[in-house]
């Protein structure tokens, strides 16, 4: 199963980690992990390219099934960033609403 959870101060979103493999199909067919990857992966060019922030990514490159994303302190206020992460945040939850068995978002 895929877990994500979100970092969030007050009123900031500063970053997110998804661990984990959703394992809803075979290797290069699972359609979760695609969508999950394909918007995690959307979200860390944007935030690069659109926000302008240089974001602190840590992922397993080898073997997938981790990434985690974090904004510095200075870049909490940046508007597009906040825009970008919390669109995150919704696509993940349709996913989960559509796919409960291969992906969590947690606290």
């Amino acid at each position: 199963m895929i877990k994500v959870r979100f970092f969030k101060s007050r009123q900031s979103r500063y970053g997110f980690e998804i661990t984990g493999h959703a394992d809803s199909g075979v290797y290069g067919q699972d359609i979760v992990c695609a969508a999950v990857s394909a918007l995690a992966i959307s979200t860390i060019n944007g935030l690069e390219k659109l926000a302008h922030t240089d974001p602190k990514v840590d992922a397993n490159e080898e073997e997938g099934g981790y990434l985690r994303v974090e904004l510095n302190s200075q870049e909490l206020s940046n508007s597009d960033a906040q825009l970008l992460l919390a669109n995150l945040e919704l696509g993940l939850q349709d996913i989960e609403k559509n796919y409960a068995n291969y992906i969590r978002i947690t606290e």
